[in-house]
């Protein structure tokens, strides 16, 4: 809760009074004294034990020479000459307590109708900040941002996406220079819809195109204009664009639009829900009655095969900007970025790690060089080297060591001939990747690892390149079968992988000699879920057999293959087993040395 300076004085006050109604309640007297007659005080007086005498009314407070109090009273309107006590024998203190007790009186009758007021005020100063904040339920929620010069975001922020810069470049002209493009009739694309997958720069982009133009930027996300009450998002959307309007030139930004721009007509709630009022406020305030506005939003989902047609009409979000993951080139330069303010050690090679990442966004390379800094915190380090880059890849891919599960000898030897298998398949097989780094320690669910991966980016695949793909996921297995005569339960991930990479083959990329280039099953989706349910079988039953006959082959070739190869590199597979039981990890130069006459060339 807010504390405002008239409610920090209205606390003050009731704080005050009633301090003051505790003091006169329990703070008027000093504390019990005993008392004692008044011929005994006449008595003491007389025989020169008293030292002092304080008169309050008809109080008496007598103070021996021993610096003892006592309590006396004498009767109202009488001396204490005419009581008897002599006032040459004693010193006699006279205090007059009329004007103490009546502000005593003041305060005491005037107090509880104090509190009862303050009370009051202060229920009422609640009643009214709940009625502004009923009033205010309906307003936008959107962040307006006005980006200073030390801290503004520009295109030269964001690395890479340079197609996707290109195309926003025209959006920040025409916020810059609108003139230029009404004077000879053109119109700028009002909405634009920036599509990628999660982490591929669509936030910074949206606000690198408000730095580059110097407007306002408005931020919000397409969850919070959604309530359970009727007509609240729909309010929240009219209130934003005139907020909008008043700032034009400005820029609106809606994060995750999918969040209420799904296809109506496909919920639970017919149209009448909620997040469809919200979408049709949406639509009008984008393409209505007013088109002369200077507001362009910018909206960004992962999402669009599930938007409404009509959010992407010409009028509305008819031009659509696309940010795929960086290539290699792409993700050096994000490095570069991320690394500035760090400090590295000289040898440290980002374009090595920009090879060792493929299919990375720029949030994982972020996030690849914030885990790097921490290991280097951790061991104390003052620069991040190469070894903190590399194990921090490690962990973002395979996931933390986990050097406290201790395996038997038995699993350890599994384990090493398994992994040994993968890597020995991968290296020999000519579309197969370079190997990395082959381990035994276990990281996240697996007991070991075999880290291969290619040495750049790869866009089309063939039917020669999977079939190897499916060799190696299976040389676990195969080498298991080869040695042990038995498979065991550490295969069960690779078999799940090369299933499905299988069926895919045979379903979705035409790979099937009996089925020929067809593609089988369409996907259907519950838009109202926003997920895939099911896959709709718009094939026969004689299909399908063939279809399993298909994977099947695939997979039992794959397995032939992976055997084969191990059987002719039997006596490498049994070395490098050893020296995984012995090292626990092996690196690219160490493998490589047990194949010299085999160089494997990934281009």
């Amino acid at each position: 809760m807010k504390l405002t300076t008239s409610r920090i004085i209205g606390y003050g006050l009731v704080l005050v009074l009633s301090i003051a109604l505790l003091y006169s309640i329990f703070g008027a007297g000093s504390g019990p004294l005993k008392e004692i007659p008044l011929s005994q005080v006449i008595e003491d007086v007389d025989a020169g034990r008293i030292e002092r005498i304080i008169v309050k009314d008809d109080e008496l407070t007598v103070v021996g020479n021993n610096g003892v109090e006592y309590l006396s009273r004498k009767e109202p309107g009488t001396s204490l000459a005419e009581v008897g006590i002599d006032p040459r024998r004693v010193v006699i203190e006279v205090k007059d307590t009329a004007g103490s007790a009546i502000w005593i009186t003041l305060i005491s009758s005037l107090l509880p109708f104090l509190l009862i007021f303050g009370f009051l005020w202060f229920m009422l100063r609640q009643a009214q900040g709940a009625s502004n904040q009923a009033l205010s339920f309906g307003r936008s929620r959107a962040r307006m941002m006005v980006q200073r010069d030390k801290d503004k975001i520009t295109f030269k922020d964001v690395a890479g996406s340079h197609e996707a810069k290109q195309e926003l470049m025209e959006v920040v002209e025409f916020l810059k220079y609108p003139s230029k493009f009404l004077s000879i009739g053109a119109r700028i694309p009002k909405g634009v819809l920036l599509l990628g997958p999660p982490g591929t720069g669509k936030t910074l982009l949206a606000k690198a195109v408000a730095g580059e133009a110097g407007v306002p930027f408005f931020n919000i996300s397409g969850s919070e204009f959604v309530e359970m009450f009727v007509g609240v998002g729909a309010s929240r959307v009219r209130d934003l664009f005139a907020k909008a309007k008043r700032n034009a030139p400005a820029i609106v930004f809606i994060d995750e639009i999918d969040a209420v721009g799904r296809q109506r007509g496909a919920g639970l709630g017919g149209s009448h829900d909620e997040r469809e009022q919200t979408l049709n406020q949406i639509l009008v305030e984008m393409d209505g009655f007013e088109t002369d506005t200077n507001v362009i939003i910018i909206a960004a989902t992962n999402r669009p095969d599930v938007l409404d047609p009509a959010l992407l009409r010409p009028g509305r979000f008819d031009r659509r900007v696309m940010l795929d993951r960086p290539d290699i080139q792409d993700r050096k330069a994000i490095l570069d970025i991320h690394a500035k303010g760090k400090p590295f050690e000289e040898d440290v090679d980002l374009g090595r790690v920009a090879s060792q990442t493929p299919g990375f966004t720029g949030a994982d390379l972020y996030n690849l060089i914030n885990e790097a800094a921490i290991l280097a915190a951790r061991y104390n380090k003052k620069r991040i080297g190469q070894h903190e880059l590399t194990e921090a890849l490690e962990k973002v891919l395979l996931g933390p060591e986990r050097r406290n599960k201790v395996l038997t000898d038995e699993e350890k030897k599994i384990t090493a001939y398994h992994e040994a298998g993968h890597a020995i398949v991968s290296h020999i097989l000519p579309l197969g990747d370079p190997v990395h780094k082959i381990s035994i320690v276990s990281r996240g669910m697996a007991l070991g690892y075999t880290w291969s991966m290619p040495t750049h980016d790869k866009y089309l695949h063939s039917k020669s390149k999977f079939a190897d793909d499916l060799a190696v996921m299976l040389g676990g297995r195969a080498a298991e079968l080869l040695i042990f005569k038995e498979a065991t339960t550490g295969a069960a991930n690779d078999l799940q992988q090369a299933t499905d990479l299988a069926r895919r083959m045979v379903m979705r990329f035409g790979m099937s000699e009996k089925l020929g280039p067809v593609a089988l099953g369409s996907r259907e989706e519950l838009v109202f879920l926003g997920r895939e349910i099911h896959e709709q079988k718009n094939y026969s039953e004689k299909v399908a057999a063939i279809i399993d006959d298909e994977v099947a082959s695939l997979i039992n070739s794959a397995v032939d293959k992976a055997v084969v190869t191990l059987k002719k590199y039997h006596k490498e597979l049994d070395a490098i087993a050893a020296r995984l039981i012995e090292k626990e990890t092996i690196d690219h130069e160490d493998f490589a040395a047990f194949f010299p006459g085999i160089t494997k060339d990934d281009s």
